[in-house]
């Protein structure tokens, strides 16, 4: 008898682990016959504070393989007819606008994408309130809030972007040189902000933009020049429509550098191909809950797998490739059911 039981035992375990490891998984992407759209939803023409016109801006980025743009001027919209001479199978222009307020002296800037006519920026007497406000106009406009460089100025942060609702998009890398983007002293870097966002639960995707406003002379460090952060969107077909709708739904990877091939996520993996330049080498790193790394991973196909020692606490994985020139891509969190 006491055998028997144990054997029953033995049994039941052998039943009920499989079961608790298979619960563990990520959450289906399927990004199989997509193509990647690479383009810029933050940049500024001679209509606000840039130094070319919307035409010139809008060539800037075509001559250079962008897919798409958003001219992103503060409060004023351009309209994508007046450049419609540049918009061809291969380039879409967006609308947009970067609702531009503040409070106490604390700038809060909310892009707003596929828009079709100016909305004008909301104030309230508190941070969260003035930025809630402007993520509501952008979404009454029907169009696409992503908030901006919060530490532009030390803004705002974690504290207050837990109390945002209906957002998605939130930048985590921006050209300018004035923005902070690796934060300092007491204030956090964006990656370190993203990370604890994703942990608190809020489901939120990273942007990287360039905020270029110096398209003339020189392109130096202190200047804010274009081509210092882009996405690249999967999508069917170079439409506006698809490609907002798979931005906020994460089928998209941030980069300041580095290009990706492509990303598959299964069950119980996410795998990486990168795209070889010149001699650069490159590293992966996987990211966790809590902004724990779970894994370095040198190469051109890195590969994550979700293991029952990895799982535990485990609520989403990022990762982040490095080159050895400076340059990185951001893969979007892969969130763990």
């Amino acid at each position: 008898m006491r055998f028997r039981l144990r054997m029953l035992f033995a049994a039941g375990v052998a039943m009920v682990l499989p079961r608790a490891v298979s619960a563990q998984r990520f959450e289906s992407r399927d990004l199989a016959g997509l193509r990647w759209f690479k383009g810029n939803t933050h940049t500024h023409t001679t209509a606000s504070d840039g130094d070319s016109p919307p035409e010139v801006v809008a060539a800037w980025y075509k001559s250079r393989g962008y897919q798409f743009l958003v001219l992103s001027d503060h409060n004023v919209f351009t309209d994508p007819a007046r450049l419609a001479g540049l918009v061809d199978s291969t380039f879409l222009l967006i609308g947009g606008e970067e609702l531009t307020s503040s409070v106490a002296r604390r700038p809060v800037h909310v892009n707003g994408l596929a828009l079709t006519h100016l909305v004008a920026p909301r104030n309230d007497s508190t941070l969260v309130g003035t930025i809630q406000g402007n993520v509501d106009a952008v979404r009454e406009a029907s169009g696409v809030p992503h908030i901006n460089h919060p530490n532009f100025r030390w803004a705002f942060g974690v504290t207050e972007l837990l109390q945002v609702r209906n957002d998605s998009l939130l930048e985590i890398h921006n050209g300018h040189p004035l923005v902070h983007n690796e934060g300092g002293d007491d204030a956090p870097g964006m990656e370190a902000v993203w990370d604890a966002l994703l942990t608190a639960g809020k489901r939120i995707y990273g942007i990287a933009v360039d905020d270029a406003h110096h398209f003339q002379g020189e392109f130096a460090r202190e200047r804010s020049n274009p081509g210092r952060g882009w996405i690249a969107i999967a999508a069917p077909r170079l439409d506006a429509g698809l490609l907002m709708r798979n931005l906020e739904r994460g089928l998209f990877y941030a980069s300041s550098a580095v290009t990706l091939d492509s990303i598959t996520v299964s069950a119980s993996a996410l795998s990486i191909k990168i795209r070889q330049e010149s001699d650069f080498k490159y590293t992966t790193t996987f990211i966790g809950t809590g902004g724990r790394v779970l894994a370095r991973v040198g190469g051109l196909s890195p590969r994550f797998v979700l293991q029952p020692a990895r799982v535990r606490g485990l609520t989403y994985v990022r990762a982040r490739v490095d080159d050895s020139g400076g340059g990185k891509a951001w893969v979007q969190p892969v969130f763990v059911k």
